[in-house]
């Protein structure tokens, strides 16, 4: 892999095991308020940090229940232990820091303690928390897509617009406009009839632009740009007219031929402006896809499915790994008489009995993440790894109807 292959395979890993743990914590729940989350920006000092877990273990001692007070004093002890990690400033980007007992089942806790850096964005602020549940929103929006884009796509009948935040295309409002038809009614004159039908034409893009403005003025130092499409000369009457807030005029990256206008116009739009979002991770995940696609139907170079892909993925046949985003299982190994079987399990589920063909049961070798499995054979084959969003069909298709793992082959195999 390339260089810049490498570092977006490292960063997507990085960023699922991010997303991974973050999932574990919102499993777990305390009882009653003993689960703390202290979020430390990297410009804090670690003593400061230090000296307000000393403050909240005495304040704690004022907790009526003794069950409480000794899980929440024993988890300010746990965080305060992690921070002598760490020398005067946290590490770039800060760390979040959870600990508390947690409900184990059978009316039985267990203290965890997770401490994670940020893997892209800074700790905003400091922040100290205690609830029954760890508080995982902040780092949760950090993994929301990145990019914003305005989206507007119109004609003299109708227009939409919205947003491309990251792969999702979010449908925002719509206007429907008073426009007469070309052919004008009995009594008016030609010219009093193109007249009036001008004003209206004016009118309903200076709606349009109004709708725009109070969506995308607040949010112009957040947006990477504005998609205009629609049939011409519509599109261009309205970007040439400058009927836009001027800040919003300058944004505009560029007018695209689309046919519809109503909601499903604006994913049109995406597509048609492919080539200037070439960059998002919408149009790589859908080309990802549609080469699959293309392999699969036209071709034998193609492969779905966890036991199929493992296979060509150990053959070194797999030229690109294709991963669902919401893919949450584990691989079970099983020993079969010296034969390993596999199997894949829901995460949250017990280990099944595995039963051999000679009826005997299976012994279980190991148990670990599929995700992690697959990426640790493709990355000693030189494969490229790629996670897929859901949030488009061919993705949504990827999940529900492939088991979430596919593979572009570098060959055909056969298998």
């Amino acid at each position: 892999m390339s260089t810049d292959a490498d570092e977006q395979a490292g960063d997507d890993r990085q960023k699922y095991e991010f997303k991974k743990v973050i999932e574990e914590l919102q499993e777990f729940e305390g009882s009653g308020t003993q689960l703390v989350t202290i979020y430390i920006p990297d410009d804090k000092q670690i003593s400061s940090v230090v000296e307000h877990v000393i403050q909240e273990h005495s304040e704690a001692s004022n907790i009526k229940s003794k069950q409480t007070r000794t899980n929440v004093q024993d988890a300010l002890t746990s965080i305060k232990d992690r921070l002598r990690y760490y020398d005067t400033y946290p590490p770039e980007n800060g760390i979040v820091i959870f600990s508390g007992a947690v409900d184990s089942g059978g009316g039985q806790t267990e203290m965890v303690t997770r401490v994670l850096e940020s893997p892209s964005e800074p700790i905003q602020s400091f922040r100290y928390h205690c609830d029954s549940d760890f508080l995982t929103e902040p780092l949760e929006n950090m993994l929301l897509d990145k990019g914003l884009f305005g989206l507007i796509v119109l004609d003299r009948r109708e227009a939409n617009v919205g947003w491309l935040k990251g792969k999702r295309v979010e449908p925002v409002k719509s206007a429907s406009s008073l426009v007469p038809g070309k052919q004008r009614k009995g009594g008016q004159s030609a010219q009093r009839f193109a007249r009036l039908r001008l004003e209206a034409i004016d009118n309903f893009y200076q709606e349009i632009a109004e709708m725009a403005d109070e969506m995308m003025v607040p949010k112009r130092h957040e947006l990477d740009g504005i998609l205009i499409g629609g049939p011409s000369p519509t599109k261009d009457e309205f970007v040439d007219g400058d009927y836009l807030h001027h800040e919003l005029q300058d944004m505009v990256l560029g007018k695209f031929d689309v046919a519809y206008t109503d909601e499903s116009g604006l994913h049109d739009l995406v597509d048609a402006a492919s080539d200037v979002l070439a960059d998002q991770e919408v149009v790589k995940d859908k080309k990802q896809m549609e080469e699959f696609f293309e392999n699969l139907h036209d071709g034998d170079e193609a492969t779905y499915g966890f036991e199929p892909t493992r296979r060509n993925l150990v053959m070194g046949s797999v030229d690109r790994l294709l991963i669902s985003e919401d893919l949450r299982q584990d691989v079970v190994v099983y020993d079969c008489d010296g034969t390993e079987e596999y199997e894949l399990v829901d995460r949250r589920h017990e280990t099944p009995t595995h039963e051999c063909d000679d009826g005997a049961t299976a012994d279980v070798v190991e148990r670990e993440d599929a995700i992690d499995h697959l990426i640790e054979i493709a990355q000693q084959r030189g494969t490229e790894v790629k996670f897929i969003s859901s949030d488009f069909e061919k993705g949504e298709q990827l999940y529900n109807a492939f088991g979430g793992i596919a593979g572009i082959l570098r060959y055909s195999t056969g298998v």
